[in-house]
């Protein structure tokens, strides 16, 4: 699937969140698997919208503390996305 624009990444984060909830998984978890998610992008997906590139950009340069921040923050924009737009 190509994502064609922030809201569209946004809505498929939302829905991929949901469904980790709706089967038990803990905030801790869902970090985790954001964390997992985001070095799995960084090498093998080459981003498609400019906030993507941003996000890969910054992964890269990160430390493993600042990557556990970024995945944790963007958990947080998603969970909240709909409240502040």
């Amino acid at each position: 699937m190509e994502i064609q624009s922030f809201k569209q990444w946004i809505d498929t984060l939302q829905e991929a969140v949901g469904r980790a909830k709706s089967i038990g998984m803990s905030e801790e978890d869902i970090n985790k698997a954001a964390i997992q998610l985001g070095d799995y992008l960084a090498e093998n997906v080459q981003p498609d919208i400019r906030e993507n590139k941003l996000l890969k950009e910054l992964w890269e340069v990160g430390s493993e503390q600042e990557k556990k921040a970024l995945a944790s923050m963007v958990v947080k924009l998603v969970e909240n996305y709909n409240r502040v737009h």
